[in-house]
């Protein structure tokens, strides 16, 4: 359909619901009077009912999955509850000429309760659905639109790694040589006469050894550069390191912290110029701090 059909089906819609708008409007409003709302109240009443009918219709189509499931209920809903009211209008004359007793829909008690609890509940519900789908809509996310697929016999492929020796680039195609002729032999008489050579003296031959007499050379074999330890050295085949007693310990802490503060002697340094570990470290910190503490209170 093209832009003017839609245009004209867009604005007969209109009319038509602005008309049945307008007939249900009038027995809405008498309902409205009945159950005790004043004039201006009576008035907007049928805008809240048949209203929300429209919001919901709206909704319905800008929404999809469960939210236009529930724009659908909402319609469906209001649509009857408007119905029945009108038909209750229908049915009491006396709603016509405002002569029905205040809050009497109905003869039997029943029914006029249900009645009355149906049409003074349309407002909240439409506050309240109002609400929901007005949030329902600002808050809708577009569906994300999956990428075409050119080829499907290409998109169900399954690539696999393939090693260099596979792929056909590893391997060089040949060169081919272009081969080249060359020129045939001439023989020397031709055209020309040889020139005598001069005698060449004989050259005596080489006495040949047998193999067995050659003496064999010791030639060093290479051996190959010894490959690191990659592993952990078991503690057979490590050095034994000399352990150090707790007065050698003190001795060389005292050397390496001559000439500092009390304030720059900390387990750490010791640590690190003495190379102990750190409980031996505060043990040395304390006993060189207690004996500068004695050596300052002596007299």
């Amino acid at each position: 359909m093209n832009r003017t059909g839609r245009i004209l089906l867009v604005t007969a819609l209109v009319a038509v619901v602005a008309m049945a708008f307008r007939v249900s409007w009038n027995a809405l409003r008498d309902i409205a009077n009945a159950i005790g709302a004043d004039h201006t109240a009576a008035t907007l009443y049928p805008f809240v009912v048949d209203g929300l009918m429209a919001l919901a219709l709206v909704a319905t189509l800008a929404l999809v999955g469960r939210d236009r499931t529930f724009a659908l209920r909402v319609l469906g809903t209001y649509t009857l509850a408007s119905l029945v009211l009108n038909y209750v209008h229908g049915l009491v004359p006396e709603l016509h000429g405002r002569t029905v007793d205040w809050g009497r829909l109905a003869d039997w008690d029943p029914a006029n309760w249900a009645l009355v609890l149906l049409a003074t509940s349309l407002p909240v519900g439409s506050i309240y659905f109002g609400s929901d789908l007005v949030a329902k809509v600002l808050h809708q996310r577009p569906a994300p639109i999956p990428p075409p697929v050119t080829n499907a016999e290409e998109s169900t492929e399954t690539i696999r790694n393939r090693s260099t020796a596979d792929l056909p680039e590893s391997t060089p195609a040949p060169a081919v040589a272009n081969p080249v002729r060359m020129p045939d032999p001439i023989a020397v008489g031709f055209l020309k006469s040889a020139l005598p050579l001069k005698p060449v003296p004989a050259i005596a031959p080489t006495p040949v050894k047998p193999i067995g007499s050659t003496p064999k050379s010791t030639v060093a074999a290479t051996s190959p550069r010894p490959r690191g330890a990659t592993g952990r050295v078991p503690e057979a085949a490590r050095s034994p390191r000399p352990k150090r007693t707790p007065a050698q310990l003190l001795d060389e802490a005292r050397t390496a912290m001559t000439g500092l503060p009390d304030g720059k002697v900390t387990a750490e340094g010791i640590r690190r110029e003495v190379h102990t570990s750190p409980a031996n470290a505060r043990m040395l910190r304390d006993t060189l701090l207690a004996e500068r503490a004695a050596a300052v209170g002596a007299p």
